[in-house]
């Protein structure tokens, strides 16, 4: 479909794609058409801009700019996140357009440098947002006001049935030496901050429109949450009977923010979550050559359910001392332990065993 969407088109299509917006007066007969004798559409893309002030509604909406009366664009998109619908019809934002640039809007292809020896009008095709921003290099675009833009372009992707390759800068087309839209945005999804381009904002629009519209990225405040520490030992040494699996039971309690462990227990991580860490084991009287066999076990209760790949540690002479790596998800409702298996015909010492591990509790 390439008609221009329709009033009721529009707010369906923002809705489903989570953007918040509202209704300038007038805007569902608002536009240039009647004015320039030029129907706006067939639409073909979505092209962005900056505002390059502050408070720039009057001047996009109604007032214009000298020689260039109003609409400037379709949308205006505050700082606060929220799309101001302005005109349905013709917009005066891309001015000319480089020919070879829009050829590769219309077929989704890659975007070349402008060919500025051919040009086509890109009012008559293109919708305009206008997004509220400097474009200094130091205004920064919000989490929330980004969050926002990529899903204003991907929802009319969506309706229009278009890929990312659709969503295009005025830098990219304008054959006037535009350098908009621009500037530092303060996070999205898991990243932090990041300087705007386009290719990364066709990249996020290429993201939501994998997912269904209803779909919203992992924020960065829930992937960045800090772990809990569990520090745990033996208060004293214990004997391992040979053949014999035996759970550790951790007697030392130096640190365990996860509230997890009980006392003289051998449980150091409840579920649902996430750890890593190691455990450092010492033996006495282990033979050169023989083996102790060291296993993450779940448990739901007092049954064991799930045993995970062993490691070995292998006795040596004058002691042996072993740093096993421990990384592992839990699930709801189950613990894990430390189990030892003495593969020797000797009984033998467990003369120290230090668990270390950073949790990270899931909901």
């Amino acid at each position: 479909m390439t008609d221009p969407a329709t009033p009721a088109q529009w707010r369906a299509a923002l809705r489903a794609e989570g953007v918040p917006f509202v209704e300038l007066d007038g805007w569902t007969t608002r536009g240039r058409d009647a004015a320039t004798g030029k129907i706006f559409g067939p639409v073909h893309g979505v092209l962005n801009h900056h505002t390059a002030g502050v408070d720039s509604l009057a001047v996009i909406a109604t007032m214009g700019r000298p020689g260039l009366p109003a609409p400037l664009a379709h949308a205006l998109l505050r700082k606060d996140g929220v799309v101001v619908l302005v005109a349905d019809g013709r917009a005066n934002h891309a001015g000319l357009v480089a020919k070879n640039v829009f050829d590769a809007i219309v077929d989704e292809k890659p975007l070349p440098k402008q060919d500025k020896s051919q040009t086509v009008d890109g009012n008559d095709a293109l919708y305009g947002l206008e997004v509220e921003g400097l474009g200094d290099g130091r205004d920064v675009y919000p989490r929330r006001q980004y969050d926002t833009w990529v899903r204003f372009n991907a929802a009319l992707c969506r309706l229009h049935s278009w890929g990312s390759g659709s969503v295009a800068g005025h830098l990219e087309t304008s054959v006037e030496g535009k350098v908009d839209p621009a500037g530092p945005v303060e996070g999205y999804g898991q990243r932090g901050r990041f300087a705007l381009t386009m290719a990364q904002l066709r990249a996020d629009v290429a993201e939501r429109l994998a997912h269904p519209a209803s779909w919203s990225p992992t924020t960065e405040e829930a992937t960045t949450m800090s772990p809990a520490y569990v520090n745990l030992g033996l208060a004293r040494s214990v004997l391992l009977a040979p053949g014999e699996w035996t759970e550790v039971q951790f007697t030392q309690e130096w640190t365990d923010e996860t509230g997890d462990h009980p006392a003289n227990g051998a449980a150091f991580v409840t579920g649902p979550a996430r750890f890593t860490g190691t455990l450092a084991l010492r033996f006495e009287g282990l033979p050169v050559g023989d083996v102790v066999q060291v296993r993450q076990s779940e448990y739901e209760g007092a049954t064991l359910t799930t045993d995970h790949p062993v490691d070995e540690v292998i006795g040596t002479a004058g002691g042996t001392f072993r740093a096993v790596a421990l990384t592992n998800r839990l699930g709801s409702g189950r613990t894990m332990r430390m189990r030892l298996l003495n593969q020797s015909s000797e009984l033998i010492e467990v003369a120290s065993a230090v668990l270390k591990a950073l949790v990270w509790k899931e909901a």
